[in-house]
C-alpha cells in the first residue's frame, strides 16, 4: 500500500471505500467512458450502447438487448485483482466498514468483502418480470443448458416456472437507484472517518454526488486522471488503484 495512503488508514477507525469502474478494469473488464471503453465502441446494431442499455430498449426489443449485453456486459471468467483483495483484508481487519461501488461485476464479494452497497445492481442476480424467481448468471449465459423448450424467443431468458423474461438487477437507463441501498451508502460514508475513493471519475450521477455526504477528516483520491474533487482532498494519487492499494 502506498505509505502516504498507509498512515491515513492506520489512524483511521471508520474507513469506506467508494469505487467505480477503474476498479475493475484490473481484472480485465472495460470501463465506459475511456478511450477504449464500452461506450466508445460501434456497435453492430446501429444504436448507442446508452440507448441499448436503457429500460425502454429492454422493453421494446428485449432480444437485440440480450445479445449486446451476454457479449458486452458479461465477464464470468474474471477474478479479483489486488484492490478487491486489500479492501476485503481491510474489512476483515475491522477497519473497513463498506464499501460502495458502481461496479455490477460482484468482484467485491467473491473477494470476501461483506458489507457491499452495488449502486447499480449486480450480473449475478437475475429475477423474472412476472414471478420474481431469482436466477444465477450462469442460467442468463446458458439458458438453453436448463431447458430449451422454455426459451421460444432465441437468447431471451424466461423463467422455467411461468415462462415470463428474465431481467438482470442492473440498473439501466432511465431506472432509478434502489433507494434502500442509496440509502445504505449514504449512512455509511456519512459516518466515516476515512473516504477512499478509487477507479473513478466522480462524473456519473446520482452516484457521484454521494462524496458531499463525507464530513469526516481525510479525503483520499486515486484514479489514473483527474476528478472535479481533486483539490477539496487530503491525498490525491494518479495511478491504478491495485498498485496503491496491494
Amino acid at each position: 500500500m502506498d505509505s502516504r495512503l498507509k498512515e491515513l488508514v492506520k489512524k483511521s477507525k471508520r474507513i469506506v471505500f467508494f469505487g467505480g469502474a477503474g476498479v475493475s478494469t484490473e481484472s480485465g473488464i472495460p470501463d465506459f467512458r475511456s478511450e477504449n471503453g464500452l461506450y466508445r465502441a460501434q456497435t453492430k446494431f446501429g444504436h448507442s450502447p446508452e440507448e441499448m442499455l436503457s429500460h425502454t430498449f429492454f422493453m421494446n426489443h428485449t432480444e437485440t438487448f440480450y445479445e449486446y449485453y451476454l457479449n458486452q456486459m458479461l465477464y464470468p471468467e474474471v477474478q479479483p485483482n489486488k484492490a478487491h483483495y486489500a479492501l476485503a483484508k481491510l474489512e476483515e481487519q475491522g477497519k473497513l466498514k463498506a464499501v460502495v461501488t458502481q461496479n455490477i461485476d460482484g468482484l467485491h464479494q467473491l473477494a470476501g468483502s461483506k458489507k457491499v452497497f452495488e449502486l447499480h445492481g449486480s450480473v449475478l442476480r437475475n429475477h423474472c418480470t412476472r414471478c420474481h424467481t431469482f436466477y444465477c448468471r450462469d442460467y442468463i449465459i446458458k439458458p438453453e443448458s436448463s431447458n430449451t423448450k422454455d426459451h421460444p424467443d432465441g437468447r431471451i431468458p424466461r423463467c422455467i416456472k411461468c415462462g415470463g423474461i428474465i431481467k438482470p438487477d442492473v440498473v439501466l437507463y432511465e431506472e432509478p437507484l434502489d433507494q434502500e441501498v442509496m440509502e445504505g451508502a449514504v449512512e455509511a460514508i456519512s459516518n466515516a472517518d476515512l473516504l477512499i475513493v478509487g477507479g473513478t471519475s466522480l462524473a456519473v450521477y446520482p452516484a457521484a454526488g454521494l462524496i458531499n455526504y463525507f464530513h469526516g477528516s481525510n479525503l483520499v483520491l486515486i484514479n489514473k486522471s483527474e476528478t472535479p474533487y481533486d483539490r477539496q482532498a487530503s491525498l490525491v494519487i494518479h495511478d491504478a488503484i491495485g498498485e496503491v492499494l496491494g
